[in-house]
Order: structure tokens, then C-alpha cells, then sequence
């Protein structure tokens, strides 16, 4: 463990249960969401290369055309 971690959690147990259990929830919940996020692009990762292919494929046919974006 890090000691940045074992200062937070030294911290942590100062706190009353309630928000031991907040903050031990928001914890779970964001690294809950890292892993879907990782699932998410490792099963993505064949269309994404599919997509890229067809969008060169589009622009070496001449089927595409240069954005400009309007200037503020």
C-alpha cells in the first residue's frame, strides 16, 4: 500500500461510520466505472478499427470533404 493511501485511510477512520461508508462507497462506485470503461473499449476495439477503415476507405475514394469549423 501506498503511503499516500495509509494516510488516507488513517484519515478516514476519524470520520463517523456514515461517512466511512459514504466515501467507501464512492471508491467502490469509481473503480466499478474504471472497469466498465476498460471492458467497454477493450470489446469496442474491432469496430472501432472497421470504422477507420471504411472512413480512409471513404477518403481515398474522394467521399469525403475538409471540415471548417465556424471561427468565433
Amino acid at each position: 500500500m501506498t503511503d499516500l493511501l495509509e494516510r488516507t485511510i488513517t484519515k478516514l477512520r476519524d470520520l463517523s461510520v456514515e461517512q466511512q461508508d459514504e466515501i467507501a462507497m464512492m471508491i467502490l462506485e469509481e473503480l466499478e466505472d474504471d472497469s466498465k470503461w476498460e471492458r467497454s473499449f477493450a470489446s469496442s476495439q474491432n469496430v472501432l478499427a472497421k470504422l477507420a477503415e471504411e472512413a480512409m476507405a471513404e477518403y481515398r475514394a474522394g467521399e469525403t470533404e475538409e471540415l471548417f469549423p465556424k471561427k468565433s
